[in-house]
């Protein structure tokens, strides 16, 4: 690409386009036309995801602030003063979070029924007896309060646990200088804890912290507790593998894992009403600097109000569960090959259900044709289906190989004990590859039937994961073509062996083949435009920061090719750059649905092309990581998965629209149908009286009155 389109000012910065991202999530909490139990969630769900941005990418940037590394990043931002731009912006973001609890979702519990007591002060008599004698008899018993003093050092505090820390004095020593202790509150007793009521048909419930500070005194008899505050710190939990020097993979991440609990702190999280005394002793003993204090008018940790959305007796206020519907090419039907013979089988999810893709290992588990099930885990759930199918088959005698990628973030604990008892079942493991993470969604099961061997695979955008699969928008192919059967094959032994194919069927992969298989469609797309032939992109992604495929899309766009992106969270990609990028549109859909899946579209002069992958254009994506692109070529599906861009291009409720200036905005909906794209698909997966096809060409949408222009929502 021309180096006239990677200038720096063309670029977004990657970490800030990321809080863009945690910004629209908080925007769903603000909206008063969600439920108000949905908002609960969407509020938990910034915190967690503030969490984890801090543990990784705040802490990688520290570490090159701490080495003297000044390179800039392609936005010309050095880490210093991306690390300037984050603190600032979250501080002002940490501030919405909580007002938007204060003074919108507080309120709104309590005119639902349900009241929060943030303050053990606000107690009445009759709760104060039951709080008091709850605490003796269930959180005394599990409680370690630790003093600091000439023998006994501050002690570990663990990243991401609430603590309580306290100033002491000894009783009847009124010269004594005040002592620090603390104590951390117990994430295996319940955080939200349900009291007598004050009224009836009003459910009262306190936080677990607030029952151990109003009982702070029976922690340490001999002293005068003179002020009990709240405190959580985050540490830099980023893992540093040498793979080259690891003999044992499998060992260094457990050493390394270890680890995460005493990382240098990024991060401490304090109440605003915190003594400034017990404040500069965190201060000191963490080593922080004032930019990385984070005050709240508020409970810590709001991860604890995804417990409270799940409380009983709200239903009215959350949405209605929703159920994946059975996939009409496979309901009802016995032999799941048999129906793979006749097609490819297009799946959906969580709009239709992921039991096809579980029942697809199970019965090729048990199938006593079955000679081989090879397969890719990066997430699984915690009671896996597929994993006790997998120890199944090889229990069964069948050839078993699993990769498991014992890399992936904060599941590396969980994927070592998967490995450990699938190699005890008798399966074949391999650990991962050096230097990548295998990130490719992909099953291979061989079978012998009448006229030979038959390979039947998977492909997919999402994780084998059956929990996620309800919450998670993505799309999986189950097929049988022999070309892709021939690639699939091909994966396995490059990842288990030596093997590299010289050339390939239908699969593009990374980190070797599949950034230029990018940027070469990109780049037809163009020359066709610049022939004067109408060119066309839709790509659909979680993120796009990758600065040569970002070129390579304004060097397209400036020729004149229609480019439509839908974008969930980041976007370093600016729209409307004068001769540049004035032929690109950027939409974030944030709903009830993580939108996870990655498809691509190419007008191709006409002979479409589509694409599902596992791949977003991010460097990681592209460079380091096993990835696996895979057309869909049967033309009635190819139609379907057009059919989703579509749907999404049109969302009037939940699409968010970027701005020059990088920030969104909700689509005008003047004049339009209200159309929410997720709703849509819940629906027309409902929808079975009719059959695919005529459901996609006949369906007539019947939209909601035009909107009126919205009005801004009043500050909360």
């Amino acid at each position: 690409m021309k180096k006239e389109y990677m200038k720096s000012e063309y670029f977004e910065n990657r970490e800030l386009s990321w809080i863009g991202f945690n910004e629209r999530i908080l925007g769903e909490a603000r909206d008063k036309g969600n439920p108000l139990f949905e908002r609960l969630k969407f509020l938990s769900i910034t915190s967690s995801n503030l969490d984890e941005f801090f543990m990784v990418r705040v802490a990688s940037l520290k570490d090159m602030v701490n080495a003297e590394y000044s390179k800039k990043d392609f936005s010309g931002m050095t880490p210093e003063q991306q690390l300037n731009a984050i603190h600032d912006r979250v501080h002002a973001f940490v501030s919405t979070q909580y007002s938007t609890w204060q003074r919108s979702l507080l309120p709104g519990l309590r005119q639902c029924g349900l009241q929060v007591i943030e303050d053990h002060e606000e107690l009445n008599q009759e709760q104060a007896r039951y709080v008091d004698q709850y605490f003796v008899e269930n959180i005394y018993p599990v409680l370690t309060p630790m003093a600091v003093d000439s023998s006994r050092p501050f002690p570990l505090i663990v990243n991401k646990t609430l603590n309580l820390g306290a100033l002491l004095k000894k009783k009847k020593e009124e010269d004594a200088e005040p002592e620090f202790a603390t104590v951390q509150v117990p994430a295996v007793l319940p955080r939200i804890v349900e009291i007598p009521s004050v009224e009836k048909g009003v459910k009262s419930v306190i936080l677990l912290e607030e029952m151990i500070a109003r009982n702070m005194s029976q922690l340490f008899l001999s002293y005068d507790v003179l002020c009990v505050h709240p405190y959580r710190i985050m540490r830099n939990a980023d893992l540093t593998i040498d793979e080259d020097e690891a003999s044992d993979l499998l060992k260094e991440i457990q050493k390394q894992l270890k680890k995460r609990q005493w990382g240098e702190v990024i991060r401490l999280e304090v109440d605003e009403k915190m003594d400034k005394h017990l404040l500069k002793i965190l201060k000191r003993e963490f080593e922080i600097k004032e930019d990385a204090i984070y005050r709240t008018s508020g409970p810590l940790d709001l991860t604890f109000l995804m417990k409270m959305y799940g409380l009983k007796g709200f239903d009215a206020y959350r949405e209605a569960v929703h159920r994946p519907q059975p996939v009409p090419e496979l309901s009802g039907k016995e032999d799941i090959f048999e129906e793979i013979r006749k097609r490819d089988i297009l799946l959906h999810h969580p709009y239709q259900t992921f039991d096809p893709v579980v029942d697809f290992v199970k019965k090729a588990a048990r199938d006593p044709r079955v000679l081989a099930i090879k397969q890719t885990l990066y997430r699984v759930s915690g009671n896996s289906p597929i994993i006790a199918a997998l120890a199944q088959a090889a229990e069964n005698g069948k050839q078993v190989s699993v990769l498991v990628e014992l890399k992936a973030r904060f599941d590396e604990e969980h994927n070592i004990a998967w490995a450990k008892m699938l190699e005890r079942a008798g399966c074949h493991v391999i650990y991962g590859l050096v230097g990548l993470k295998t990130h490719s969604k992909i099953t291979l099961v061989v079978r012998r039937e009448e006229d030979g061997i038959r390979r039947y695979v998977h492909l997919g955008t999402g994780n084998y994961n059956d929990s996620t699969a309800k919450l998670y928008t993505d799309m999986g192919l189950l097929t049988c073509s022999e070309p892709v059967g021939e690639d699939a094959t091909a994966v396995f032994n490059m990842l288990s062996g030596y093997s590299e194919p010289a050339s390939w069927n239908k699969l593009s992969l990374a980190p070797l083949w599949l950034r230029d298989r990018f940027l070469t469609m990109i780049q037809r797309e163009t020359a066709y435009a610049q022939n004067g032939e109408p060119a066309h992109i839709v790509a659909k992604m979680n993120s796009l920061c990758d600065p040569g495929l970002i070129a390579a899309l304004y060097e397209a766009s400036a020729a004149g090719v229609k480019i439509e992106l839908i974008i969930r969270g980041i976007c370093s990609l600016k729209v409307g750059i004068p001769g540049v990028s004035e032929n690109i549109s950027v939409r974030s859909i944030v709903g009830s649905f993580l939108e996870h899946s990655r498809i691509y579209y190419f007008l191709n002069g006409g002979q479409e092309e589509v694409y599902l992958a596992s791949a977003d254009w991010m460097p990681r994506n592209l460079d380091r990581r096993v990835e696996i692109l895979f057309p869909i070529e049967n033309e009635q599906l190819k139609k379907e998965v057009m059919h989703v861009l579509k749907i999404q291009l049109q969302d009037t409720m939940k699409a968010q629209i970027k701005q020059p200036d990088g920030t969104y905005e909700k689509v005008d909906r003047r004049g339009k149908p209200a159309l929410c794209a997720q709703e849509y698909f819940v629906e027309y997966a409902a929808n079975l009286n009719k059959s695919q096809e005529d459901m996609i060409h006949d369906r007539v949408f019947i939209p909601a009155e035009p909107a009126e222009e919205p009005e801004d929502e009043e500050d909360e």
